[in-house]
């Protein structure tokens, strides 16, 4: 009793922990903080303050009981009380979904080099084989703004073997990039978080810091067994994530994650018809970036794009189409010899210095001087706007103690140094896999109603727009589906963006100037695109096709 024996005011009374209450007392006493999707909203912030809450109430009960000095504020203060029990009873009602929500040992407090944001980041490991002692790891970013309110988005990048946090994070549409020295971070002025709370996940375990414990999960991953992984780190993530069980969800990805994604959108659908975890994925739609969907097509449509940018000769071209029967890749997974021999040549046609991900981009000498080095990419920066360093970057700094110990991250110590994507030596992917067909899996989605955008930058030689185009063609033409929007271009800032075509729920977009990694080369382009997908109503009765602004001259 004697510490608030001298009170005179509420700040002396309560003392520091209780001050910082008042406002939200006094906002409660408005009625501010009855909404049961504001308290949620705040989440863990809640969790913090309880605790505090409890002294508080304990103190101005003694303030106010024990000190004679206070009886002239006895009024006011049992009303403080009063409202401050309120505050605490409605904290303990929504426990379960707030406090039991965002793990705070997974919240990010700050990256090393970081610049200021008003968004919270998470990060850590999530258990999907007790039994192997499998995890993956994640890195999750809230949106920029009323982040209780935007859609959810997973995003995976492909490889197979390659990490969504190192790439889609770091160097294409997460909240930061590498500053060019690989000490610190600079804010990404297009990231996805504007429009939604991003999810970036490695998978399968080997790449990046997800591990297992046992040696044999490295030898055998395959598309079956890295969408039943991916799914139980759904499951689970959401059972940290409470808050976003209900959220608008969009599975997105590029290159091999054509084979992830939707195979993994596939076993959601499935367990929505029987949820057995009590809730179940508001999934909206799919988007792929230039994707692996079929080799046959895929493959052919790459000496195509070759051919027709001028890199190899008619004659090596005329050759490949003769000797290699591309359809026979899915049936044997062979190559004939003089069929290897002239895709061989072609390659030495073309040279060592092409990007094959973006043949109109420079490559990074990271042989030069460092100063050397340090020059051209300020040289390259401002004339095409983009770091092609950013890879070498982005390794350096996610390989700093510091960064990893911020992102708690490599908590197993792995024996190999972070790469964006995985040796052979690391990871071992079964190469049945690229064969197969996914075209019959995206229509069983689109069966299911869902939005898929399939989009391709059209400076990609490693998964050209052609293959792309002649898949969705194909797959329209199976599926019997009608052209609700005829092939057209659409613009960004009064610009062509692209071109573009829809079937109802189904669209193919190319974007303009853009690489295998679309965010990371048209960062603009690609949000725009983004926030189309995942905020306009697709083609159905009463509703707006995804483009029908898009489409429309500024």
């Amino acid at each position: 009793m004697d510490e608030v024996a001298g009170c005179r005011n509420f700040r002396d009374c309560f003392g520091p922990e209780c001050s910082e209450m008042h406002e939200a007392s006094r906002l409660l006493d408005l009625g501010i903080f009855f909404s049961p999707s504001r308290l949620h909203a705040l989440g863990s912030v809640w969790c913090v303050l309880t605790l505090k809450l409890l002294r508080c109430c304990t103190c101005a009960v003694a303030c106010g009981l024990c000190n004679p000095m206070a009886s002239s504020m006895n009024s006011s203060l049992f009303r403080y009380v009063r409202v401050l029990w309120t505050i605490l009873a409605l904290l303990m009602a929504c426990s379960l979904s707030t406090c039991g929500g965002a793990p705070e040992s997974d919240l990010i407090t700050r990256l090393p080099g970081q610049p200021d944001v008003d968004f919270r980041q998470y990060s850590g490991y999530v258990t999907v084989d007790v039994d192997h002692g499998r995890a993956l790891f994640y890195y999750f970013v809230e949106a920029e703004h009323d982040s209780q309110e935007k859609p959810l988005i997973l995003w995976l990048n492909g490889g197979p073997g390659c990490s969504s946090v190192a790439g889609g994070a770091f160097t294409e549409l997460g909240p930061f990039f590498p500053n060019g020295y690989a000490d610190g971070l600079v804010k990404n002025q297009h990231s996805w978080n504007k429009v939604a709370n991003l999810l970036f996940l490695e998978s399968p375990a080997g790449v990046g810091w997800s591990y297992s414990n046992t040696t044999s999960d490295y030898l055998s991953a395959t598309d079956d067994s890295t969408a039943r992984d991916n799914m139980m780190f759904l499951l689970n993530w959401f059972e940290k994530f409470p808050e976003y069980k209900s959220r608008e969800f969009f599975l997105t990805g590029e290159s091999y994650a054509g084979h992830y994604i939707p195979q993994l959108a596939q076993l959601v659908l499935k367990y929505n018809e029987n949820p057995t975890r009590g809730f179940s994925f508001n999934l909206i739609g799919v988007a792929l970036g230039n994707p692996l969907i079929r080799l046959r097509v895929d493959a052919a449509a790459v000496y195509t794009y070759m051919w027709s940018h001028g890199m190899i000769s008619d004659k090596t071209y005329k050759a490949i189409t003769r000797t290699c029967d591309f359809t026979q890749f899915e049936l044997t997974g062979g190559i004939p010899e003089e069929c290897n021999e002239h895709m061989s040549a072609a390659y030495d046609e073309q040279g060592p210095f092409i990007n094959d991900y973006d043949v109109f981009l420079d490559v990074c000498l990271p042989g030069v001087a460092e100063q050397e080095l340090r020059l051209k990419k300020k040289i390259t920066r401002r004339s095409l706007g983009v770091d092609v360093c950013i890879v070498l970057e982005m390794e350096t700094y996610l390989n700093k103690p510091e960064v990893q110990k911020a992102l708690h991250a490599n908590t197993t110590n792995l024996n190999h140094s972070y790469k964006q994507c995985s040796s052979s030596d690391v990871l071992h992917y079964s190469l049945s896999n690229y064969t197969l067909d996914i075209l019959p899996t995206i229509g069983e989605l689109i069966r299911h109603d869902l939005r898929i955008l399939v989009y391709s930058g059209d400076a990609d030689q490693v998964v050209p727009f052609i293959g792309t185009r002649t898949n969705i063609n194909d797959l329209a033409k199976s599926l019997k589906l009608k052209p609700t929007v005829d092939y057209t271009a659409w613009y960004h800032q009064k610009q062509v963006a692209g071109w573009t075509k829809s079937y109802g729920n189904l669209t193919f977009a190319t974007v303009r100037a853009a690489a295998h990694m679309v965010p990371y080369s048209q960062p603009a382009r690609a949000l725009t695109l983004f926030t189309s997908f995942v905020t306009v109503l697709h083609d159905r009765p009463g509703g707006k096709n995804l483009f029908s602004k898009l489409i429309s001259w500024p």
